[in-house]
């Protein structure tokens, strides 16, 4: 899969064939073209999802169950406030900037200013610069800016030392407000979890694993597919050719559809904890 920017007079090259841009203007999302040697590819719309894996890795990135699971239960709906460090590759941003969407707002934050310059250039390409705010600064010496003291619905940090920032996202977020740590190492958890406790509650950690299985139409030999659409397991059916004069086996074969891991599969990626901000009594 690749990320192609349109542009007439443009072409695409891959070991498909030749794919003019000119003869994609036009045509719907969805279509299937051709090129010159009869290769074809299909034209995708972007979405967060698709984006999530063509972007430049700039850092290593979130992927789709546990950004699919951050935005659940950060509680993030359209017209949300979200704060977000660090902004790396910008592969959550982009789904979170959807999420809030159309009156909503995310606003991320990167200590590494070169990091900050191509997201932000990304978020241009994919449309989503008005809805995202990117700003170069250490969130973990720093804090968040002052100027969004109690106006968070809800902030994410994927940061070496999450602990540091807790004492600022408690001044950020709303009451009843909810926080999200993502750390790769449990030690990360558990000190950021120690440091949640005296101003946060509801504190729980999860590590997403995606098992994928792929669902394809093949033939299987020693099938039988019956009239009313079962298929039972059968013995091989055995028919002597006469004018042969010998005895060939013929296996009936039928097309069913089966499901199998897929063979590929993400193991740990990092452990997400949670914790809502403590109401004032």
């Amino acid at each position: 899969m690749k990320a192609v920017k349109v542009c007439e007079g443009s072409v695409l090259e891959n070991r498909f064939g030749v794919f003019k841009h000119s003869d994609w203007i036009g045509k719907q999302f969805g279509s299937k073209v051709f090129s010159s040697k009869g290769g074809f590819v299909y034209l995708l719309a972007p979405t967060p999802e698709l984006w999530t894996l063509v972007l430049s890795h700039r850092t290593q990135i979130l992927y789709i169950a546990d950004i699919s699971f951050v935005i659940m239960f950060l509680e993030i709906v359209p017209g949300c406030v979200v704060l977000e460090s660090g902004t790396g590759s910008g592969s959550l941003t982009t789904s979170l900037a959807r999420a809030v969407a159309p009156k909503g707002h995310v606003y991320t934050f990167d200590f590494h200013e070169q990091r900050v310059a191509s997201a932000r250039e990304d978020f241009e390409k994919t449309g989503i610069s008005n809805m995202v705010t990117v700003g170069v600064r250490d969130i973990q010496g720093e804090g968040f800016p002052d100027e969004f003291s109690g106006r968070a619905d809800s902030v994410f940090l994927d940061l070496p030392q999450p602990w540091l920032a807790i004492p600022s996202v408690e001044k950020m977020l709303k009451q009843d407000g909810v926080v999200c740590s993502f750390s790769p190492c449990i030690e990360q958890v558990q000190r950021a979890s120690e440091t949640l406790r005296s101003k946060f509650t509801d504190i729980r950690t999860f590590e997403i694993l995606l098992r994928t299985y792929e669902v394809r139409e093949g033939k299987t030999d020693g099938f039988q597919v019956e009239e009313s659409g079962s298929v039972g397991s059968l013995p091989c059916k055995r028919r002597q050719r006469s004018s042969e004069g010998s005895n060939e086996q013929e296996t009936t074969r039928a097309r069913v559809v089966m499901a199998r891991p897929s063979s590929e599969a993400k193991g740990h990626t990092g452990y997400l904890t949670f914790a809502r901000l403590k109401c004032l009594s």
